[in-house]
Parts: structure tokens; C-alpha cells; sequence
């Protein structure tokens, strides 16, 4: 069976690698700007270029117009499709992955319980992870960004923002109640019906798009059967009550709102988050 998936896993990365050099016969690039094209491949590594290729052959982007953020795991792109629709293109860099740093949030879910720790794979592990979360949440109505496809280390999704300018996080705007409790409502449904606990939510990963709240950046997500889903769902709460607590806005206690969400029973925990 290794032997077969093994195969299978060549097989597809010099289909790849074929469609790479047929769209570079045909002059295509990946990006539009030659500058940052002679950046990125100095930052890339040539299997993180063929992976592009390959999603820009089957569609999922025409090109990448540049870098909208970057830190030390992952870099987002703009990119734009054939229509003219923007994209975010997160590449998680397979130089920088580091599973001791990741193993908390992946030792334990279910969902993940066969990988490698090389530093390839986990990039590879942490796209395909904040993928499905992605979906998950995105399917269970939480406003995320809508998860279009991935492949290796690259992860395609709505681009929250206009003309490849991103939306403001919530710690850069001026913030209400009313937000207040529509992040709670997303900590709410993404528990319940998503079954995940996000494990990083705080100020810095929520987006504020016409007074809409958008949660975003997915990869620490954990199922709720993971062995330390309270205890991230705990820190997630905090974190955000300390954020608004700040703003002078009122909030609810923590504990509160843990048994609350936690609650098996949905009926018991509507009269609050239903609140405005």
C-alpha cells in the first residue's frame, strides 16, 4: 500500500512537472510583475513553483499580481483568475516548518493522524489542514474565507479585501458591541456545528469588511475531539475578551460563554448570542 501511494505521489509530481514546462513553452508566467518574479523564485524552491503551475493549468489562478502579506511560515499573493476575480494564494514555506512548533495542533485531531515530520510534508500537512478546516467552518456558516482548492504547500481561497488591497484587521478599526458579539456567534457555530475550535482567534486574524466580521487564518484549527480543544477554545475566548475589554466595550465572562458554547443542548445558549 506505501509502495502504491508512494508511486501514485511521483506519478502526479511529474505530471506536474510536465505541465510546468508545456506552460512555460507557451510563455506563461505565474507572475505578472517580472521583478516580483524574480523574487519569488529566489524565495521558492522549484517544486513550490511546479505546484503553481499545475493549479494555474487546472485554473485555479491566471497569475499572481504580488505579495499581500508575509511572516514566517507562509506568504499570501494576490492572485487573480482568468474573469477577474482576486484570490489570496498562501504558500506555506517548506523551509520554515517546523513540527515541533505545529505538533500541539496536530497530535490528537482525528482528522490527521498519519504524516511525516519533515518540513516539506508539514507544509504540505498544514495547507491541506487549513483546506479542510476552511471548508468545514465555511459549510456550517461561518463567515471565512471561501475555500477554493489546494495542492502541496499552497492553499487558494477568497481574497477578503478590494483591488489586492485586504480588508483592515479588527485591531486597525474602531470596534462595537455589536462585533463583539458576532465574533462570539462565530466561536459558537464553528464549536457546535463545524466541530472545530479555531486555537489561535484573536484580534490580529479577524477581519472587518463593511461592518462584516470575517474570521480568517484556519491552520491551528482543531477538531473538538482533539484532547486539548477546551483548553484552546479557553485561550480563544480570553484572547478576544481581552482585545474588546481594551475598547472599553462591555463583554461577557469568560466562563460564561465557555460553558455556553460548550453546552451540549443549543437551546440554552441561543437567549445570548442572539444578542445585539
Amino acid at each position: 500500500m506505501v509502495k502504491y501511494v508512494r508511486e501514485r505521489e511521483e506519478r502526479e509530481f511529474e505530471r506536474a512537472h510536465r505541465d510546468a514546462e508545456r506552460i512555460d513553452k507557451r510563455d506563461r508566467v505565474i507572475l505578472k510583475n517580472e521583478e516580483e518574479r524574480s523574487v519569488f523564485e529566489e524565495v521558492f524552491d522549484r517544486r513550490t513553483l511546479m505546484t503553481l503551475y499545475a493549479l494555474a493549468n487546472k485554473g485555479a489562478f491566471s497569475y499572481l499580481n504580488g505579495v499581500v502579506s508575509s511572516g514566517k511560515e507562509a506568504r499570501v499573493y494576490w492572485g487573480v483568475t482568468n474573469q477577474k476575480t482576486d484570490l489570496a494564494v498562501k504558500i506555506y514555506l517548506t523551509s520554515s516548518s517546523d513540527f515541533k512548533k505545529r505538533s500541539q495542533y496536530i497530535l490528537g485531531d482525528p482528522r490527521f493522524n498519519r504524516f511525516s515530520s519533515d518540513s516539506r510534508s508539514v507544509a504540505e500537512l498544514w495547507a491541506r489542514k487549513e483546506f479542510t478546516n476552511l471548508q468545514q467552518a465555511f459549510d456550517a456558516g461561518v463567515r471565512v474565507p471561501r475555500p477554493e482548492a489546494f495542492l502541496g504547500n499552497v492553499l487558494v481561497m477568497e481574497f477578503i479585501g478590494e483591488g489586492g488591497i485586504p480588508s483592515p484587521l479588527l485591531t486597525n478599526v474602531k470596534v462595537s458591541r455589536k462585533d463583539y458579539v458576532s465574533v462570539v456567534k462565530a466561536m459558537n457555530i464553528l464549536y457546535k456545528k463545524a466541530e472545530l475550535v479555531h486555537a489561535d482567534l484573536s484580534e490580529y486574524n479577524v477581519f472587518k469588511l463593511h461592518e462584516e466580521i470575517i474570521i480568517f487564518d484556519f491552520g491551528s484549527a482543531v477538531s473538538t475531539k482533539h484532547p486539548l480543544a477546551k483548553q484552546f477554545l479557553e485561550r480563544d475566548v480570553q484572547n478576544i475578551n481581552h482585545f474588546f475589554e481594551k475598547k472599553g466595550i462591555k463583554v461577557t465572562p469568560k466562563e460564561k460563554i465557555l460553558s455556553q458554547i460548550a453546552e451540549q443542548k443549543r437551546e440554552k445558549s441561543e437567549s445570548y448570542f442572539d444578542e445585539q
